[in-house]
């Protein structure tokens, strides 16, 4: 896949902003780790706190590519640690137009649309649910993230006709 090249071969990438894994060596499904976001917001100071108390200093995301990339859009959610505002949704899922069919587009890059979640993080408040992360409490799954995603793209629907 070219995008996994392309990211291989990015700035951000060879800086240490985030780093990708395939899962299964699957081309369809990546784990993404994000590892550094605006030093000057609070969820910078948050994964700080998050390497002290349990050794982890990222956000791990999951995408996953269907078929018709990059046509359609991966599903992308929040995989560990449990997070409250930064648009992030029950199960982790982003809420991020950018994401749904109606707001992709094709030109877009994965790396674009890494370094944009981070954004939308930050920008949202994003802040790690310290305690939620221990097993069995607030974990995030793929079956409540892909549930949250979906009521998110109806919603979009609605107000693009009624526009």
């Amino acid at each position: 896949m070219k995008e996994l090249r392309d990211i291989y071969r990015s700035d951000s990438f060879k800086k240490g902003v985030y780093s990708v894994e395939l899962v299964n060596d699957s081309l369809y499904e990546w784990n993404v780790k994000l590892l550094i976001v605006d030093s000057d917001s609070p969820l910078h100071s948050d994964l700080l706190q998050l390497k002290e108390q349990e050794g982890t200093d990222y956000i791990l995301f999951n995408f996953h590519y269907k078929e018709l990339f990059p046509f359609e859009p991966p599903f992308v959610r929040v995989v560990h640690p449990v997070i409250n505002g930064g648009y992030v949704l029950v199960g982790g899922a982003i809420c991020m137009e950018l994401l749904t069919k109606q707001g992709w587009s094709s030109a877009y890059t994965i790396e674009a649309v890494i370094m944009q979640i981070a954004a939308t993080l930050v920008k949202g408040k994003a802040r790690i649910q310290f305690g939620a992360n221990k097993v069995g409490k607030g974990q995030y799954s793929l079956a409540r993230a892909q549930q949250s995603f979906k009521s998110l793209e109806q919603i979009h629907e609605k107000k693009l006709s009624t526009k």
